[in-house]
């Protein structure tokens, strides 16, 4: 009886707290319920991963088959391939793109004109809003073998003979997906450090000067502590996607030639589940990807929470 009054008390004020800051919650309702029809209603179709689909019988016409398609994937000759190529590429991603946007927001933030703090933000920005498959067009422009920009320029110089095969070359593909990917949006992930870096207490600064600090050990010793929570929680996040890397991308930038390290669980799900049809196998995979997202994901927070006392939850 004295769970049960707690309980209706309980509820009782969390309905008079809705009432009174209802408009609130009405405007939280349009991200709700896109939240609900994108995120969590297609939950409901992950079950084909575990049936023989047809769509002709529909999801709960079609054979459970349990871990089979999991099996077949595991058991295929190019599983280590896949799983190579798409860890080497997020890890590469990871190291080389995580620190610059860092790097980036502190050097805006300790820039003393104006202007010039202007001009690089537009610069940096910008490129966040090409179309992908324009910033795709632009490698095959640039890094074409005979009429590409820089082939041109290397033979103005005397540093190319014949054409050049940055294109067709399975070692330069990583080089340009991770660099070209860093251009695009090294700006953009810098704002919510400049963000972070908007909320340190002036006074330290101060104080530092008056002590003789110099820009780069004001740096070290207060900007870079003071946004390392969101430091942190931006890395946990990233590691959630570890081996999710984007379909779009990839797909665009394979050929023959690069199709050894080009291809990633991505474009692999693509290609099983539109263009052979396979449904049930290629959700098999998507879901085995998303699996292997989650546990990094729990695994990095626990481990950030024991060492450092800053995590997600």
């Amino acid at each position: 009886m004295i769970k049960n009054s707690e309980y209706r008390r309980h509820t009782a004020k969390m309905l008079r707290k809705i009432t009174r800051n209802w408009e609130l919650y009405l405007f939280m309702l349009p991200v709700v319920l896109l939240l609900f029809l994108f995120h969590y209603m297609p939950i409901y179709g992950v079950q084909i991963a575990f049936r023989e689909y047809k769509s002709f019988r529909g999801i709960w016409g079609s054979q459970w088959v349990g871990l089979k398609h999991f099996q077949r994937f595991t058991n295929l000759n190019m599983f280590p391939k896949l799983m190579r190529n798409t860890i080497l590429l997020s890890v590469y991603q990871l190291l080389a793109g995580f620190p610059l946007p860092i790097l980036l927001a502190l050097a805006l933030n300790a820039c003393a004109a104006p202007r010039f703090k202007r001009i690089v933000q537009t610069v940096t920005y910008a490129p966040h809003f090409i179309s992908m498959v324009v910033i795709v067009g632009m490698l095959n422009l640039f890094f074409a073998p005979s009429t590409g920009i820089i082939a041109i320029l290397l033979r103005k110089i005397n540093l190319l003979n014949g054409n050049l095969t940055t294109l067709m070359s399975a070692s330069s593909f990583r080089h340009l997906y991770v660099w070209s990917g860093i251009w695009s949006g090294l700006g953009w992930n810098s704002i919510v450090y400049l963000s972070a870096l908007s909320g340190v207490d002036p006074y330290l600064h101060e104080a530092a000067i008056v002590d003789g600090a110099t820009k780069l050990q004001r740096c070290r010793h207060i900007d870079l502590p003071c946004i390392a929570p969101t430091i942190v929680i931006l890395l946990i996040l990233r590691m959630g996607n570890m081996v999710d890397i984007g379909f779009q991308k990839a797909y665009l930038m394979q050929n023959s030639m690069n199709l050894d390290v080009s291809e990633v669980l991505s474009t692999y799900v693509y290609k099983q589940g539109l263009q052979n049809a396979q449904y049930s196998y290629s959700t098999a995979v998507n879901l085995f990807n998303s699996v292997i997202n989650f546990f990094l994901l729990i695994s990095v927070n626990a481990f950030s929470r024991k060492v450092s006392e800053m995590s997600l939850w």
